[in-house]
């Protein structure tokens, strides 16, 4: 296993981010969107949200590096939720490659954005999930969030409505993944 290095995210890192994040949504999704409507989420139009959160902070965006390739990437930021406290974080996003899947990028990416919310004064995190997306649930819930299953709600992805779930966790544990089995990212 190569070592993973994190760093903020340029605005030259917005292609690469756009990339894994089509392709590994297109992996993760497959069985729960047509493929057709999958195909619908363009390259172009990530890499114009991700060059926007990059260049305004909004999500923070970070990357995993390996050697000199950018294998994943973690946006978060305050939470989203309206009903959310000031202090609690959000995950808005985060993606390995599937060619990085369960060698440590996820859990480099969780320690970086529990980090970077640390020091921005937040002390709860959460994250949507959607319900059929096992591999991000056992990750997130191995990082020590727990299901708020009264939060289940219906989004949009692809055109396809998708039950998702918001799992929570308070920042100040310290439960990062450390020696459990390699699970990283949606």
């Amino acid at each position: 296993m190569s070592s993973i290095q994190v760093r903020p995210a340029t605005l030259r890192d917005a292609k690469a981010i756009a990339q894994i994040h089509t392709v590994a949504s297109q992996e993760v999704y497959k069985e729960l969107v047509p493929s057709a409507q999958l195909k619908s989420l363009t390259l172009e139009e990530r890499h114009a949200y991700w060059r926007e959160a990059i260049e305004y902070c909004e999500p923070q965006v970070q990357v995993a590096v390996a050697g000199e390739k950018i294998v994943g990437f973690v946006g978060y930021d305050r939470s989203r939720d309206e009903q959310s406290r000031p202090t609690t974080g959000e995950i808005w996003a985060i993606y390995a490659a599937p060619s990085h899947w369960s060698q440590g990028v996820g859990l480099a990416l969780w320690d970086a954005a529990r980090d970077g919310l640390h020091e921005e004064g937040c002390t709860n995190v959460t994250a949507w999930v959607p319900l059929r997306n096992e591999r991000a649930l056992r990750f997130h819930e191995l990082a020590g969030f727990k299901r708020d299953l009264a939060s289940a709600k219906t989004a949009l992805i692809g055109g396809v409505k998708i039950e998702e779930v918001r799992l929570k966790r308070p920042l100040n544990s310290q439960s990062s993944l450390a020696g459990a089995p390699r699970y990283p990212g949606k």
